[in-house]
């Protein structure tokens, strides 16, 4: 393994995030609040500890292959959460180390889980509030996807690099460079951003409001500035953020099409259409589950389409408590929780692509007992799926359904009710944030013990980087010389 490439990326990564630091800084200094001085101190300890792994070895080639990709992103993820708390502890807004990495890794991996209470957040620094959402936006596209578009001679080996950071079982280059492929996709993430920042300005919010707002419906994260999340907003600003949340939720290869005016290309996908029909059935049978529950037809859809919206695509805003809402819509609603948004996007889950895999290699083997002697061949957005695309989206739904079994168990330790051990498991290692019953849209995860808070912060890393990466990092084996 090029240790010392890996090294090199992962200083560069603590020195972006230096700087990244400062925008924090600046929201302080125009709300003149004493958190300046966090937010300056944390920049200066990631720059001075980049640098040093920077320069500390000089690698003797800059070929980067799968295995150094993986590792690369793992490492970078969690030194970036390291010192991304950093600015929470020292203002004393989140004095625990465990509570303030639980936040952080929340953020970058665009979870939303917090163990802040109400009163905590009301009561929370402007440009804490700030960093808070930003880290969903920094971590919504990938902070290493970034890297790959700025930094200059990087290998074209570094498609390994977006192919760890980014969720799902196809990733590929939209143009024939990764670096254009890098930076296609961080213009249309910023020209959607600013979209919603203009829409949700013209509702009425000031500029701190829609940017915030903005950056947790662009990350699909969820963090909100208020400790009712978006109930208190109007319903126009929550139906701006209903409709950005799914926009954030589609493959961006597709805006990509639309950019180049490939119209027909865009609009036959299948997964954008298995996608929005999963959300248009779910919201109705929602709707028509809790019409009792508000004043008319126009507020329970309203409700219903947020929150399956924010559920399916990870973001977890929530406009209404619905751990209130009846069974068979809590249970749907843990369903979506585990199937997600599309691949290529900002959301977590187990991918729409990887599901219409599954069932269409379920259906192919009922075929094969019925015909053995006949072939069928898959396909998947119109073109023939690969024995390997198929074993490994099979393998992966193994290992994801071990790993959340595994992190149900641990996190049992402590003592919390099943329901709310099991959807905080699903809620974490999906990057949606609430849950259900003592981890629902109107509590936290305070009450869980430090060990389960660190075992639930890699739940969320192993989630946002689809297991691997994380395996891979924190084996033996991946270091030693053998």
């Amino acid at each position: 393994m090029n240790k010392a490439m890996v090294f090199k990326i992962t200083g560069i990564i603590l020195q972006i995030e230096a700087l990244l630091l400062l925008l924090p800084a600046l929201v302080s200094i125009i709300y003149r609040e004493s958190t300046v001085w966090s937010y300056l101190i944390a920049a200066g300890l990631a720059a001075i500890f980049g640098t040093l792994l920077r320069f500390v070895t000089k690698p003797k080639n800059t070929l980067i292959y799968a295995k150094e990709g993986l590792v690369i992103v793992a490492l970078c993820w969690v030194f970036m959460s390291l010192f991304g708390c950093l600015p929470f502890i020292i203002s004393r807004d989140i004095p625990n180390f465990f509570n303030a990495f639980f936040e952080t890794v929340s953020g970058f991996t665009t979870t939303g889980a917090s163990i802040l209470t109400g009163a905590q957040l009301d009561a929370m620094a402007k440009g804490n509030l700030f960093w808070r959402s930003f880290t969903h936006w920094i971590g919504g596209m990938g902070v290493l996807v970034f890297v790959t578009a700025v930094i200059p001679n990087m290998s074209d080996r570094s498609i390994h690099i977006i192919k760890a950071e980014m969720p799902g079982p196809i990733v590929g280059k939209l143009v024939p460079k990764v670096k254009d492929t890098s930076r296609v996709l961080y213009l249309i993430y910023i020209l959607l951003t600013f979209a919603q920042i203009i829409f949700l300005l013209c509702g009425g919010l000031d500029l701190f409001e829609s940017s915030v707002l903005s950056f947790g419906t662009a990350g699909t994260g969820g963090f909100a500035i208020k400790s009712t999340s978006i109930a208190d907003y109007s319903p126009y600003i929550q139906w701006v953020i209903t409709v950005f949340m799914l926009i954030f939720g589609i493959n961006f290869n597709l805006y990509y099409l639309f950019l180049i005016r490939r119209f027909k290309n865009a609009l036959k996908s299948e997964e954008l259409w298995v996608y929005l029909s999963i959300f248009a059935v779910s919201t109705g049978i929602i709707t028509y589950n809790v019409l009792g529950s508000f004043n008319g037809f126009s507020e329970a859809l309203r409700h219903s389409a947020f929150q399956v919206s924010s559920i399916m695509t990870t973001t977890g805003f929530s406009t209404t408590d619905f751990n209130l809402w009846p069974a068979l819509c809590k249970t749907l609603l843990i369903i979506i929780m585990l199937i997600g948004a599309c691949a290529g996007s900002t959301a977590g889950g187990f991918k729409v692509s990887r599901i219409i895999i599954l069932a269409k290699t379920l259906k192919k083997e009922c075929q094969r007992l019925i015909h053995p002697r006949s072939i069928r061949t898959i396909k998947f957005e119109g073109k023939a799926l690969d024995t390997v695309t198929r074993h490994s989206v099979a393998a992966y739904l193994a290992i994801y359904v071990l790993v959340l079994l595994s992190v149900f168990l641990l996190i049992s330790v402590d003592n919390m009710s099943m329901e709310t051990n099991f959807s905080a498991t699903v809620a974490c290692f999906n990057n949606i944030g609430p849950g259900l019953d003592g981890v629902g849209p109107m509590s936290c995860y305070a009450d869980y013990s430090a060990f389960s808070k660190i075992v639930l912060s890699f739940a969320m890393l192993m989630g946002r980087l689809e297991i691997y990466p994380i395996l891979l990092a924190f084996s033996l084996k991946t270091w030693s010389k053998k």
